[in-house]
């Protein structure tokens, strides 16, 4: 007993000390109206009543203290607070609501952000909590639900939901994440928390919080530079076990998917057939998607992908040796994956059993999916011994070879379904080294892609891009924009449709895929007859697999540092040029991004695909090479009314100047006079080896190359306005 009254008297001198001023330690200062916190770089200053914070860094201030209330609990603004504790880099506060609730509100620095926390001091209430500043603008991220507005554009201010989550607003937004980031104003914030939440972003208010809650556990505000804050980001997800997983190189080459060149018409000869057409016409496929109907068609309990190893023995008579072929040709093979199990289906009984399905009431309950058609019992993500069976399951289905999966849960009818409910079980395959295409997550990526919402050619076409560009900002850069000509063009879902239209959309539709970090094609493109069409759409397929080792590089760049290489809007790339902001949206239509730190997309997008050729580019400071022609310009500059034909590369070189290439089997480092002089570094598709590469002098026809790993000098080219020359993985090289 005495230790403990000594032990208690030290934490309370530990507390008194932790209040005194130390050069590294947290500088608490209270009357009986303000909190002023300081630490590092960052200051907070609290007036009690309200619980009104401003956060400032380096003595500016970043976000203003809310007009009303910066804390509220259970629908009531805090009224009084106190500090508890103070020490090192941490404080507790005791808050109390207009309705006498007891709180400890938990504030924690780190180098560039600050994180927040609220809990209940009864544990038995759960209800409502948010925190509120005042707002800026412009500001960005939320993944799917900025796509899905009636006038899309990757601007958020305005956006407000107080039940945030997958499908809460009736769209098809399963790629969760309510990351709200304005570079403008270098500042970004986001609470982690799977279940439903509170956002709102406008100029009089940035919110966030959860709606039924006993803790609010880790709502992070984030200072800085774009890449100071994604790099933040991405260790705040990671420590908070939303994981972010590194990437495999044959997902950002070019792929196939069943469902979009035959819709259900799929069995093991109609596919040979499709890829086979594919590859016999040039397309350098790296991947293959059968995504549904491979299951046992004889009986409707089993029609589901978890009918667990068991295939259609009519349709899929020999399945080692279907995937086997393909597998000798270099495809990765990819089945289709859903949580969802059928009554009286081959495992089910086992999962009831157990407890592994989700329950309600102490009982595992049915939901209601677009497939399985039938009512169905969804796993329980949160139950580790649930997904432990899961994964035992899946193995079933790799014993045969399959490479992976692309999971493909939607059309749930439930809105409090928890926003990670996949989020277990693609870690727990990426763990294993498993292939996956993500369709559902929470601000993680357990995932090697990032697919989003089937985006089809009667859809508004200008949510493609902005669900792209939402999907950088938010965290998720390893984008697949769908397939090419989408999902419904094999099963004429709709209806007669007018040819000309047809083939500009899907030549456009290509180009804007062929500049995602992946892409595929399904609807056979032959099938039009129309030489222009399959000439555009090879070419750009073409392109996109001799770009797959600098995109693929650029993957694991943002895997290290969070920062969205892949596809980078122009306002995360040039933060500080205004000029670059409002241009994301179907008015002005200015869908450009950074792919890697060289190239810049700028395909001509949207609903008007199909009645202009011109669009308005803009051009950053700096040196632009147009891929095509060569021709140089020098930013910032507008090209006003730029014209674009369907068969032009929509890239302009910039930027550092360095792009690989791949070709016949042999890497190509490629160096455009864009006056850079640095050191680069570059990932191979090994994702281990690196290349430096030592730019002394602007590259031109003159140059000199040196192996600096050999001492050897290097032969060179001047091919398409760059100097080239063979790099090999792990060698590095001098450029003078």
């Amino acid at each position: 007993m005495k230790y403990v009254v000594i032990k208690t008297q030290l934490i309370t001198l530990m507390a008194l000390l932790s209040m005194v001023v130390f050069a590294d330690s947290l500088e608490v200062e209270e009357d009986d109206s303000t909190i002023v916190l300081h630490r590092g770089i960052h200051d907070l200053e609290i007036q009690k009543e309200g619980f009104r914070f401003s956060i400032s860094r380096d003595g500016k201030q970043l976000l203003a203290a809310h007009e009303a209330a910066g804390l509220v609990l259970l629908k009531s603004p805090v009224a009084r607070a106190r500090v508890l504790n103070a020490y090192g880099d941490s404080v507790a506060v005791a808050v109390t609501n207009r309705l006498g609730i007891a709180a400890i509100v938990g504030i924690k620095f780190y180098d560039n952000c600050v994180k927040f926390s609220a809990t209940f001091a009864d544990e038995n209430i759960r209800g409502s909590v948010f925190f509120a500043t005042q707002g800026v603008t412009p500001a960005f991220g939320l993944s799917d639900h900025a796509a899905y507005r009636k006038d899309p554009s990757t601007e958020v201010t305005g956006y407000s939901s107080n039940y945030f989550g997958a499908l809460s607003d009736g769209k098809p937004s399963r790629l969760t994440s309510n990351f709200v980031i304005s570079p403008a104003n270098q500042v970004a914030f986001v609470n982690m928390e799977p279940s439903k939440k509170i956002v709102a972003v406008s100029k009089a208010e940035w919110k966030q919080g959860s709606v039924y809650v006993n803790s609010l556990r880790a709502l992070y505000y984030f200072t800085g530079g774009a890449k100071e804050i994604y790099k933040d980001y991405l260790d705040a997800r990671n420590r908070e076990g939303y994981k972010v997983y590194k990437p495999k190189y044959e997902w950002f080459g070019v792929g196939w998917e069943a469902f979009g060149a035959l819709g259900w018409v799929t069995n093991h000869h109609t596919i040979r057939e499709n890829v086979d057409t594919y590859l016999k016409s040039g397309y350098p496929l790296s991947w293959m998607v059968v995504g549904s109907g491979f299951w046992p068609n004889n009986e409707d309990r089993l029609l589901a992908t978890t009918s667990f190893g068991a295939w259609d023995n009519e349709k899929y008579p020999d399945p080692e040796g279907f995937i086997a072929y393909y597998k000798q040709l270099g495809l990765k093979v990819i089945l289709g994956l859903r949580i969802a199990f059928i009554p009286n289906g081959m495992y089910t009984h086992e999962g009831l059993e157990n407890g592994y399905f989700i329950q309600k009431d102490g009982k595992s309950r049915l939901f209601k999916v677009n497939f399985p058609k039938s009512d169905c019992y969804l796993l329980d993500g949160n139950n580790p011994e649930a997904v432990a069976w899961y994964l035992t399951l899946c193995e079933k289905w790799l014993a045969y070879g399959i490479d992976g999966f692309k999971e493909d849960l939607f059309g749930y009818e439930i809105g409090d379904f928890d926003d990670d409910k996949l989020d277990a079980v693609n870690r727990g395959l990426m763990d294993k080294g498993v292939y996956v295409m993500g369709r559902n997550g929470y601000l993680g990526s357990p995932m090697d892609l990032h697919r989003y919402d089937d985006f089809n050619f009667n859809q508004n076409q200008d949510r493609g891009p902005v669900n792209g560009l939402a999907f950088s900002y938010s965290g998720f850069p390893y984008t697949y924009p769908d397939i090419v000509g989408g999902t419904g063009l094999a099963g004429d879902r709709f209806g007669k449709i007018d040819r000309n239209k047809l083939r500009i959309y899907l030549m456009r539709n290509v180009q804007y895929a062929s500049l995602n970090p992946a892409m595929s094609f399904g609807f056979g493109v032959w099938q039009l007859n129309d030489d222009q069409v399959a000439e555009v759409c090879l070419d750009a397929a073409k392109r996109h697999h001799a770009l797959q080792p600098y995109i693929f590089d650029a993957a694991l760049k943002a895997y290290e540092t969070g920062f969205p290489y892949p596809l980078t809007p122009l306002p995360l790339a040039f933060e500080d040029d205004k000029a670059t902001y409002d241009r994301e949206n179907n008015r002005k239509r200015g869908y450009q991004w950074m792919i890697g730190e060289s190239l810049m997309a700028y395909p001509l997008y949207g609903n008007d695909y199909h009645t202009t050729n011109r669009r308005d580019v803009y051009l950053p400071e700096g040196v632009w090479i147009d891929y095509d022609s060569g021709n140089r310009y020098q930013g910032p500059m507008m090209l006003d009314e730029f014209e674009i034909p369907v068969d032009k590369t929509p890239l302009f070189v910039g930027g550092k100047g360095f792009v690989v290439e791949q070709a016949e089997n042999a890497l190509y480092a490629r160096l455009y006079d864009v006056d850079f002089a640095g050191h680069i570094t570059f990932r191979h598709k090994d994702g281990r080896s690196q290349s430096v590469i030592d730019i002394r002098e602007t590259p031109s026809k003159k140059s000199i190359v040196m192996d600096s790993t050999t001492g050897k000098r290097i032969r060179t080219a001047w091919e398409r306005h760059a100097l080239q020359f063979v790099m090999e993985a792990g060698h590095h090289y001098v450029i003078e």
